[in-house]
């Protein structure tokens, strides 16, 4: 590169989860694929569906469902302060910081509270 890039800039808060925002939008392209698999089992019968829980709730499956879950929230909360950054509020250093670090905690907060909804954990 003909400019300095990451190699010379220490990384920030806002660097950081801009760069998650994008890896977990990518990621959570093949989460569909549980989704769909599981709208399928829906529509094909009870048979089919209670096979589908049983191997979504076991113990391998569920160290994906975590991350999903967690790439969901922190992907959508991050998206709505997208907006309000849009909308010109949250955006001086000392706000995007602060917003920031509220958005990683309520990820995993709501992450926490999905998983514990859905008793996967």
């Amino acid at each position: 590169p003909l400019s300095p890039h990451l190699q010379i800039y220490r990384p920030q808060i806002t660097s950081v989860l801009s760069i998650m925002h994008r890896i977990t939008g990518f990621s959570l392209s093949f989460v569909i694929i549980l989704l769909v698999l599981g709208l399928f089992t829906l529509a094909a019968g009870k048979g089919y569906y209670d096979f589908y829980i049983k191997h979504i709730t076991s113990y391998p499956l569920k160290l994906i469902i975590f991350p999903a879950i967690l790439g969901i929230t922190y992907h959508m909360l991050n998206g709505i302060r997208h907006m309000f950054w849009d909308l010109g509020f949250l955006i001086s250093n000392k706000q995007a910081s602060i917003s920031g670090f509220i958005i990683i905690a309520l990820s995993f907060f709501l992450s926490f509270l999905m998983l514990h909804i859905f008793g996967l954990i």
